[in-house]
């Protein structure tokens, strides 16, 4: 992969919590490209460091050394309300627990990370009718999460995080609190949306999500142990 059309680069990433004078390494020394376009799963054991790595990902946490490049601008050590900024902008996230809110509709559920941007309503209500016609959830757009099935809720979530076109989606156990069908469902969608040009970043510990996949990045330990590639259909 080319450095130069890396989306997300990250050199010598790492993160060390601290706590009652212990020192935990959550991440030791990560090395990672991403290109646009691609779609990666982050997979691993319990506590090898996946989802601290998303959030990092997501700007929702900072390295504690290291180097994180974001469509060509360093990100690692920007101040809180810079962070803020790209991320409504950058990354769209995809939630395990969905994290809608319950008393505002699907509508305004999808229309929220527009509304921080300060964007013109008119605009506003053509971005969240797209989206959710992308995930085929616009005849359900005037109803409450509590009406939705964990399915149509993760379907919602999934058109919050496209809708401010971000350049890359964070996955984080996207199935998690699915059935199997309904699973296969977001996961089909994901595929969708990757297909369509969208640059997914997923952690998952189900292999079977995993092979959706262009690559999968197997994590241990804070390490990035091993790395593989799904074979072209042609091979």
């Amino acid at each position: 992969m080319s450095e130069q059309h890396a989306l997300i680069t990250l050199e010598g990433l790492t993160k060390v919590f601290y706590t009652d004078e212990v020192e935990t390494h959550a991440l030791s020394g990560i090395h990672l490209r991403i290109e646009k376009g691609e779609y990666v799963a982050i997979s691993g054991p319990s506590g090898c460091g996946k989802s601290t790595l998303l959030s990092i990902l997501g700007l929702l946490d900072s390295p504690t050394a290291g180097t994180y490049i974001l469509n060509s601008n360093p990100v690692q050590s920007l101040d809180l309300s810079q962070r803020a900024r790209i991320r409504n902008r950058e990354i769209g996230f995809i939630f395990q627990s969905f994290n809608l809110i319950g008393d505002l509709t699907v509508f305004e559920n999808v229309e929220l990370p527009l509304t921080y941007r300060g964007m013109a309503a008119s605009e506003r209500k053509a971005r969240c009718g797209e989206a959710l016609e992308k995930v085929g959830m616009a005849h359900r757009a005037k109803h409450l999460p509590s009406q939705l099935s964990g399915g149509q809720q993760q379907r919602v979530a999934v058109a919050r995080a496209l809708v401010g076109k971000p350049s890359v989606l964070l996955a984080d156990e996207p199935t998690g609190n699915l059935d199997s069908k309904n699973g296969e469902a977001v996961m089909d969608l994901l595929h969708e949306l990757h297909r369509g040009g969208a640059t997914i970043v997923m952690v998952t510990h189900d292999p079977r999500f995993a092979r959706h996949a262009d690559r999968t990045i197997h994590m241990f330990d804070g390490r990035v142990v091993d790395e593989s590639e799904i074979a072209s259909l042609s091979a």
